[in-house]
């Protein structure tokens, strides 16, 4: 009688067994390649199962369920951004690696900020979102307020709002008029220099 639990390793497409370790990396990867192509909403664990090459039992053992395999994808993402945004000289920079993060990893930024696909409260989630947060806050904090304004609060949402609001634009593609053939990021450093060198 066969268990519905995967074993510790599964065959992939090639052939060759995923180890146990490397079976969510597949999952989550299949997942990711799912969502650039199609968007979260479709998401289907069992069509998963099938791109990854493995039972359709492995999404589930390993995520529980869409939720759960979401939930991991965005927190993968915070602790991604929040690598690069630390990797800052300044809050410029910051935002052109918001940006950068945006088109080189579109999937987990579409659910990252997707809160009703997601166990918002889970603790790696909430984690990797917190460690993103104080990147961009300090950042924020590093300007004098001669070139930021007083509340660096607000500082700190107009200039999340700059970088997402523009990464968002940029991968619907409705900036492809105005940015025509530019390089984004400079683009965007032309935009953030608009809105902070002469707040005050």
């Amino acid at each position: 009688m066969s268990s519905s639990k995967p074993s510790a390793t599964e065959k992939g497409p090639s052939g060759r067994p995923y180890h146990h370790g490397d079976l969510r990396r597949a999952i989550l990867t299949a997942a990711l390649d799912a969502i650039a192509a199609d968007g979260p909403s479709g998401l289907s664990l069992r069509d998963l199962a099938r791109r990854a090459g493995v039972s359709h039992a492995a999404p589930a053992h390993h995520f529980k369920d869409r939720a759960g395999l979401l939930t991991a994808i965005a927190a993968e993402g915070f602790g991604l951004l929040a690598t690069m945004l630390r990797a800052a000289t300044d809050l410029e920079e910051a935002g052109v690696r918001y940006v950068r993060f945006a088109r080189e990893h579109p999937a987990h930024f579409q659910v990252m900020f997707a809160p009703e696909l997601l166990r918002t409260g889970d603790l790696e989630l909430t984690t990797a979102r917190a460690l993103a947060s104080d990147a961009l806050r300090e950042a924020v904090t590093a300007v004098p307020p001669e070139g930021r304004g007083t509340d660096a609060r607000l500082a700190g949402v107009a200039a999340w709002s700059l970088a997402h609001g523009f990464a968002t634009l940029l991968l619907s593609h409705n900036l492809e008029d105005p940015v025509s053939g530019q390089d984004p990021e400079e683009v965007f450093r032309k935009l953030a220099g608009m809105l902070f060198r002469h707040v005050g």
